[in-house]
């Protein structure tokens, strides 16, 4: 049984881009296996699939390789990259989208894939996807290629700046930070965790934070919500609500609607929690 390689990019499926990529992987490491974790990540927005990575990746299997391919800035000086972590490789655009990886895996390594020894022949300057990171995710999951063989180590990875989340007794303001395929508004508010049925607690770097669920209230674009709830059923179909989503941070909802058609909201719109 071949290694994992679990592709996340923008490319869509109606086109040939993922295929070909995938193509350009069996060619030279045929054992290998795929996971599609998507390729409708919100075209060239790097926030957006830095936080669907940061979402899945702890769910994967040890030594799985990740493919990951938001190059808004391909052709350019931007460097490609693989980093190695005790339990998985990236290979990616260095321009920040690992940035929540970087936060959580603890020791990690990186080189910048500057041996062309390792790339396809015949590149592009538009399609590093498939000239660059394919070809390396195939070496790098065949496993017989040490880290330093791909390039020179860097340290000074590209970071991106985090959305802002400010805290104090009486009140959260934090901002949307994802619209999935269901509608759902996403936000920044977060880790949530339910202690019972009515207090949450928020879990971040500088905060342990206790929320009453049934107080607290919501508002974003002139739209008030109160109450935090457990699951989509608690709110009867058609109704708004509020509750914690599967990755523990707080979504704004439908039952069985779209929150975000309804709100008309966009990504970095602000949100603000209150808290009594």
């Amino acid at each position: 049984m071949g290694k994992l390689i679990a592709l996340l990019t923008d490319f869509g499926t109606s086109d040939i881009y993922v295929g070909v990529m995938k193509g350009v992987m069996k060619k030279i490491y045929p054992s290998a296996e795929f996971i599609d974790i998507s390729h409708h990540v919100a075209r060239q927005s790097i926030h957006d699939g830095a936080l669907m990575l940061r979402n899945a990746y702890r769910y994967f299997p040890k030594e799985t390789v990740f493919l990951v391919v938001i190059d808004p800035t391909v052709g350019s000086k931007r460097r490609p990259i693989l980093l190695e972590t005790d339990n998985y490789r990236f290979v990616a655009p260095d321009n920040g989208i690992l940035t929540p990886v970087l936060d959580e895996v603890g020791e990690w390594e990186a080189v910048e894939l500057s041996n062309s020894a390792y790339h396809l022949t015949d590149g592009s300057f538009t399609f590093h996807g498939r000239d660059i990171f394919s070809s390396v995710a195939a070496f790098a999951a065949r496993g017989d290629i040490t880290l330093s063989d791909f390039g020179e180590t860097i340290t000074d990875l590209v970071q991106l700046p985090m959305p802002s989340l400010a805290i104090s007794d009486t009140m959260i303001k934090g901002e949307v930070t994802h619209i999935d395929h269901f509608g759902n508004i996403i936000t920044n508010i977060g880790t949530l965790h339910w202690r019972n049925e009515d207090q949450l607690e928020l879990k971040t770097k500088l905060h342990n934070h206790m929320i009453n669920a049934k107080s607290a209230s919501l508002s974003i674009n002139d739209t008030y919500l109160s109450t935090i709830q457990t699951a989509y059923h608690k709110a009867p179909i058609g109704e708004l609500l509020l509750q914690v989503d599967s990755n523990g941070y707080l979504e704004i909802a439908i039952n069985q609607g779209s929150a975000a058609k309804r709100l008309e909201v966009s990504l970095h719109d602000t949100i603000v929690l209150n808290l009594d």
